[in-house]
């Protein structure tokens, strides 16, 4: 496992809400993470798909891992701002996040995320997001 990958692991198992969520990473290489969660009966909306929560929540998460990955050692990432178009419901029993970055930078890191939900073997593209990361010191 890289330096890079273990950071990203490390931070993601200190979030909470992923856990709740039972999302995992599975996927880290320089600009692009991949986050996956199963769609929980705790993440569903009242139609029985998952919620749009949850979909923005990993996705938010595999972009900004995405961004953390091509910083220094000594930095950190928030969202600064963050917009998702959903395109069909999330239908399926995991969804898959993959954070991408579009432009990295030391104030501002632009990334995009595409969410893919899975059933029967089959994945369907359900959201695409755009949004920005802004590089921090760790609190």
């Amino acid at each position: 496992m890289t330096d890079i990958e273990q950071r990203i692991r490390d931070s993601f198992a200190a979030q909470t809400m992923m856990q709740t969520l039972g999302a995992e990473v599975i996927d880290v290489s320089e600009g692009l993470v991949r986050v996956s969660a199963p769609v929980l009966p705790l993440a569903r909306q009242q139609q029985g798909v998952g919620h749009a929560g949850l979909t923005f929540s990993i996705a938010d998460s595999a972009a900004g891992y995405a961004a953390l990955t091509m910083m220094p050692p000594e930095m950190d990432v928030v969202t600064s701002e963050i917009k998702i178009n959903l395109l069909a419901p999330a239908r399926g029993d995991r969804l898959i996040a993959t954070g991408r970055v579009v432009k990295p930078g030391r104030r501002l890191c632009v990334v995009t995320a595409e969410v893919h939900a899975v059933a029967d073997g089959e994945t369907r593209l359900i959201a695409i997001l755009q949004g920005t990361m802004v590089p921090v010191s760790p609190s």
